[in-house]
């Protein structure tokens, strides 16, 4: 498997660059997620970084490469919106009930 050695900008990894596997288009993954443990035993921390140009090219010119940013929203952005999903359902929300059901 190919690597490429990627830059990540801002958050707990700003300034380092990291060796990220490729895929079969020879691209690194859209959004890279980094579990970090928590000190106290619970559940790890995800970072999420999203990948972007590296700079902006002149028209023709090759491509100069990628970066990943820092997402601090985290996997709130990356979601498949396919016409037939369903929307997300918000907490408290009664299934199959209609808006004015709640007020009656």
């Amino acid at each position: 498997m190919k690597s490429e050695n990627t830059p990540f900008v801002g958050g707990p990894l700003d300034g380092r660059v990291l060796p990220v596997l490729l895929g079969m288009t020879g691209h690194p993954p859209k959004v890279y997620r980094v579990p970090v443990p928590d000190s106290a035993g619970g559940p790890p921390t995800v970072l999420v970084y999203r990948r972007v140009p590296a700079a902006q090219g002149r028209k023709l010119a090759l491509h100069p490469g990628w970066k990943y940013e820092f997402d601090p929203e985290g996997d709130k952005g990356g979601k498949l919106k396919w016409p037939w999903s369903k929307p997300e359902t918000k907490p408290g929300a009664t299934p199959g009930a209609k808006p004015d059901d709640a007020h009656e």
